[in-house]
């Protein structure tokens, strides 16, 4: 009966499922909890206001890390077709470089990427120096951080070898 309701047109097609949208929220530190409640809020706000069914996915961490938690997981759910929305406050909020890739994957799995907050009117200069900037900042943390994580091993070490020096001093002395 399904069968010749459907072949004769009688048939209602099915509703498409309702996908969700995603909102991104990034921030580069720890340090920077309130600027990032601030980015949820906002784009919480857009989507209740636009009616859409919507998760925030958070991420902490740099604009140049492409391996963060969150960002990964916004990836898998374009790819697998489990979002028809990517929503962002600004553009760099999602990636410093390498927007356009990530707009050429929604745009492949026929998902709409939306930018609240455009800034249109950037001086090309302006914008290169700001991403000169945020590159030398990245690469001097992780250089830091390592010498950090290097001292605090030489200083472990040394400690070691101090006490171990100590103790054998006194069993000398004891001798």
């Amino acid at each position: 009966e399904m069968l010749d309701e459907v072949l004769q047109g009688n048939m209602k097609a099915a509703k498409p499922k309702k996908l969700l949208t995603i909102g991104y929220c990034r921030v580069s530190s720890g340090h920077q909890k309130e600027d990032l409640q601030r980015q949820k809020d906002v784009v919480s706000r857009y989507c209740e206001v636009n009616g859409y069914q919507f998760k925030i996915i958070q991420d902490v961490g740099s604009s140049l890390n492409y391996k963060k938690k969150g960002l990964t997981e916004l990836i898998n759910m374009i790819c697998k077709k489990q979002c028809e929305r990517v929503v962002v406050n600004y553009q760099d909020r999602l990636v410093r470089f390498g927007f356009e890739m990530i707009e050429t994957i929604c745009q492949a799995n026929d998902v709409e990427l939306v930018v609240i907050n455009q800034t249109d009117n950037v001086d090309p200069n302006s914008e290169l120096v700001e991403d000169v900037l945020s590159i030398i900042t990245v690469f001097s943390a992780k250089l830091y951080g390592k010498r950090s994580h290097r001292n605090a091993r030489v200083i472990q070490e040394s400690k070691k070898l101090f006490s171990q020096a100590d103790s054998d001093k006194d069993s000398a002395q004891d001798s």
